[in-house]
């Protein structure tokens, strides 16, 4: 069964995408999609990296793109306003 969610992907364009979830009662990952795997060095034994194998309830790549979004303009963007030179942090007393 399909447990679908909205999304914004932001490569290659902004848009809209309905994604697949993994399954919450999965009592493989526990509802994460996945099961991380630390490893150490073989000779030190200290932390050397981590695998992610994904689990067989959820599949990360099924993506329906609906609606692509449109881009801001550049005047849109909000701008950083100039202190105020009267102002002041300083108590009125």
């Amino acid at each position: 069964m399909i447990r679908l969610r909205f999304q914004i992907a932001t490569w290659p364009r902004r848009a809209l995408v309905l994604t697949d979830t993994p399954r919450p009662d999965c009592h493989i990952c526990d509802g994460v999609g996945g099961i991380e795997h630390e490893y150490g060095h073989p000779e030190t034994g200290e932390y050397d990296g981590s695998d992610w194998e994904p689990c067989p309830c959820w599949n990360g790549q099924r993506a329906w793109t609906l609606l692509p979004l449109p881009i801001r303009p550049r005047w849109l963007y909000r701008h950083r306003a100039e202190p105020d030179p009267w102002a002041s942090n300083e108590p009125p007393f």
